[in-house]
């Protein structure tokens, strides 16, 4: 009789690793509190329990700062789909700020549409929502594979990492 063990599957979850945010937001206050083009703005990035808030005292010093964490993010692999920012609201003294979201685990409503770009497919798999995250599984490990592919090539704008990979 062959062996029905469990079948290959994968999960696919949003994460976002805390120690590389922490190290990117400082690597972008250091980078800020250095550069010329900074000096006298009062610029600052800051982690809060809303996300991360951008201040300046102009929108185009803003968007200077936003720069400077992307590419800190970037360099960290931290995926730039997972950060959202906010609209620029006016702060006291003149100044602006923006709040940036931090988007952890796949919303409902992505879930569903990712489920069905799986079912589309045509391919041999299962996709299960679990909370905030997905399950696939399938009897062949080329039809998960083709999932990630398929998934990573979708450009859906969410934050998407593949693990626990089981054969």
């Amino acid at each position: 009789m062959p062996y029905t063990g469990p079948m290959p599957s994968f999960d696919i979850v949003s994460k976002i690793d805390k120690q590389e945010l922490d190290n990117a937001l400082n690597q972008a206050k250091k980078e800020i509190a250095q550069r010329f083009d900074f000096r006298g703005t009062d610029t600052k990035v800051e982690k809060t329990d809303q996300g991360i808030v951008l201040e300046s005292n102009s929108d185009g010093r803003l968007d200077a700062a936003w720069d400077v964490l992307v590419s800190k993010l970037v360099r960290r692999g931290l995926p730039i789909e997972a950060f959202g920012r906010g609209e620029v609201k006016k702060a006291s003294g003149g100044r602006v700020r923006q709040l940036v979201t931090m988007q952890e685990g796949i919303p409902q409503d992505e879930a569903k549409k990712i489920v069905r770009l799986i079912k589309e497919t045509k391919l041999k798999v299962q996709a299960q929502i679990q909370g905030d995250s997905l399950r696939v599984s399938g009897k062949k490990r080329d039809d998960l594979q083709a999932v990630i592919k398929m998934l990573k090539d979708a450009k859906l704008g969410i934050a998407m990492q593949f693990s626990n990979f089981r054969d």
